[in-house]
């Protein structure tokens, strides 16, 4: 119990790095993969084809690479920022694939006639979409978008590699001033299991509320 009381500041400091990834990274994984959904069921075949690679080479991509790509080959570009920052593109990019290809199935569950009604009265493609389309399909896809979505919690581990402050990276500093790495790893994966689980629970609050019913 030392390990936890006698170095609180620092285990807090490494949770409350995580929730900030997680949160950030998991608004910016909703919308792009909400954008990048839209692109791959449009009428336009541009777009069709920006978002299937978007999804491709995200999907294809290991995690690691992809922070390595982020925060080491952008600044040769000119863009420089905060790591936290480009940690969380790193996250919220490669998690906006999965979202995408859960709402898209969503999407497909919805039956065409329901768009083609839509189209008849007039409606645009994004009014159809947003309208009539995305109500419903967000009702399925509440289970998927909440899994992917704690994976992104436990993918954020990877951002300590890259000097970004977060919950796994204190066990640096605690093995070093001697502290038991088993009991230090304990708290660690309880700090996770807490985040994690509000994931999971705030999902299953809104998958009971507007979830499809089985």
């Amino acid at each position: 119990m030392n390990v936890l009381t006698d170095n609180f500041s620092t285990y807090g400091k490494g949770f409350l790095g995580t929730v900030e990834l997680t949160v950030y990274a998991s608004i910016l994984a909703l919308v792009l993969g909400f954008v990048m959904a839209s692109f791959r069921v449009a009428p336009v075949g541009s777009f069709r084809v920006f978002g299937t690679v978007w999804v491709t080479v995200l999907r294809n991509t290991p995690l690691t690479l992809l922070f390595f790509a982020v925060l080491l080959g952008l600044p040769r570009f000119g863009l420089v920022l905060p790591f936290k920052v480009f940690a969380v593109l790193a996250l919220g990019c490669y998690t906006s694939a999965f979202i995408c290809e859960a709402l898209r199935s969503g999407i497909n569950t919805v039956p065409k006639g329901q768009g083609e009604a839509a189209r008849s009265l007039g409606m645009s493609f994004g009014q159809t979409l947003n309208n009539v389309v995305l109500p419903q399909a967000f009702r399925s896809v509440i289970p998927p978008v909440g899994s992917n979505l704690i994976a992104l919690a436990k993918n954020s581990a990877i951002a300590g590699a890259f000097s970004v402050t977060e919950l796994l990276g204190t066990y640096k500093t605690l093995n070093e001033l001697g502290y038991s790495i088993i009991w230090t790893f304990v708290w660690i994966a309880l700090g996770y299991l807490i985040i994690t689980l509000t994931i999971s629970a705030f999902f299953n609050f809104l998958e009971k509320r507007w979830g499809v019913a089985r």
